[in-house]
């Protein structure tokens, strides 16, 4: 995957650069790709989807897995020349030029945060329906202050969670399609929603794929990663397709697409309609435990890209500042705390996963556009195509309420960028 890259690359990085240990494999480094996208999403993301799409959202998961692979392939082909904290925001930097690589880390930056606003809400959507927007901003503010204090998510506690998310998966998966009711009502794919409807739930779940990406940002700390990284990504992203596959398809059978369209806490409701109401705390619990977990991972790279953002000059300078004592960006975990709990306070659990999918999607945009000036040869930049213009479709297609908030933010963040030039000697 990284043996074709232009020979600019072999000098991005001199020999001074101190380097990360090369420690992990293929297992571990499909183990961290599992932690970052099998977590909240899945809790959250299909009942928007059945609302666009119906039972047709099963092919709306499979069009969102395809741009998902693209997007982390080029990932992963951009982290073995450029392996540095930011991402996209060096990739587009280095690649496309300055304007690019800003308008990837504000589309971070504002995306991800509205994630952490979902993540919040998927909590008070378990921990107490009704009171959501309560208890998500409880969440906010724990977790900020847990950051704050330097604590952070251990390896082995992303790997308890991984496991314990998967495990109430598959009991939820069993237990909807052996129940007194099961008779695949909900699997009409051919549901009169339309492609329009199956790119739009495609788009809405996009969401629950996010952080997949992480694998690719590993480069400096695998053994062998042109190796590793290419076996890591389709690995953790196959495995991934099927939990879900199997959820939906197990969840459609309980609820019914009309249900579950309504639903948003549809795991906790689909093991409960399938007679099993005992396992219905269980399920709550798990969700909350995974969506703290991918808040406290989300509130941490927003921190730290904002951060590398204000050092560079492209978010006020106030917010370049590390605690002497607990060694972390406290203003800017304080400031993405403050607007997360904002959001978590007035959002709708349906429009934050809308508007973040519209962001990370103009940030992966950038990601396979930068891939694309790697290589000139044809599946490297046939990849990089598919990515680029999936990213493109799904982001159109998203709900009017999400790609104009976002349209706006961005350009907003645009606008911004020149100001700022203009007023640079």
């Amino acid at each position: 995957m990284a043996g074709d890259e232009i020979s600019d690359g072999e000098n991005a990085h001199p020999a001074a650069t101190p380097q990360l240990r090369r420690r992990l494999g293929v297992f571990d480094s499909v183990m961290i790709g599992l932690g970052s996208m099998i977590g909240a999403g899945i809790f959250a993301a299909l009942g928007p989807a059945a609302s666009a799409a119906g039972g047709a959202l099963l092919v709306g998961l499979a069009v969102a897995a395809v741009i998902a692979y693209c997007n982390a392939n080029s990932s992963a082909r951009l982290a073995a020349l450029y392996p540095q904290s930011g991402g996209t925001y060096v990739y587009g930097r280095e690649r496309l030029g300055p304007l690019f690589g800003y308008l990837a880390g504000w589309g971070f930056v504002v995306g991800k945060t509205a994630s952490c606003a979902a993540m919040a809400l998927t909590v008070g959507a378990y921990a107490w329906p009704g009171r959501e927007h309560l208890i998500a901003v409880v969440a906010v503010v724990a977790i900020t202050a847990v950051n704050y204090f330097g604590v952070q998510k251990s390896a082995l506690v992303t790997r308890i969670i991984v496991f314990t998310v998967l495990a109430v998966l598959a009991v939820v998966v069993v237990v909807c399609l052996t129940g007194p009711d099961t008779g695949f009502r909900g699997l009409e794919i051919a549901s009169g929603h339309g492609v329009t409807g199956v790119l739009q739930a495609a788009g809405l779940l996009f969401f629950a794929f996010a952080g997949y990406a992480r694998i690719a940002t590993l480069g400096e700390e695998v053994k062998d990663p042109a190796r590793t990284i290419s076996r890591a990504i389709p690995l953790a992203l196959a495995i991934t397709l099927v939990v879900y596959l199997s959820v939906a398809v197990a969840v459609l059978n309980a609820l019914g697409a009309d249900t579950l369209a309504a639903a948003t806490d549809p795991l906790a409701q689909a093991v409960a309609a399938a007679g099993s109401e005992g396992l219905e705390p269980v399920v709550r619990v798990s969700a909350v435990i995974a969506a703290l977990g991918s808040l406290l991972a989300l509130i941490l790279g927003v921190s730290r890209t904002t951060l590398a953002m204000a050092r560079d000059g492209h978010l006020p300078r106030l917010l370049d500042a590390v605690h002497p004592r607990f060694a972390v960006p406290y203003r800017a975990e304080l400031a993405v705390g403050v607007v997360v709990a904002l959001l978590a306070a007035t959002a709708d659990l349906r429009g934050v996963i809308g508007f973040s999918s519209f962001a990370v999607l103009f940030y992966y945009l950038i990601a396979n556009a930068s891939a694309w000036t790697l290589s000139a040869k044809p599946w490297p930049r046939l990849v990089a195509v598919v990515g680029a213009v999936g990213c493109i479709v799904l982001a159109a297609f998203l709900p009017l309420a999400s790609v104009i908030p976002g349209a706006i933010v961005l350009g907003l963040g645009a606008v911004i960028y020149a100001v700022r030039s203009s007023r640079r000697p």
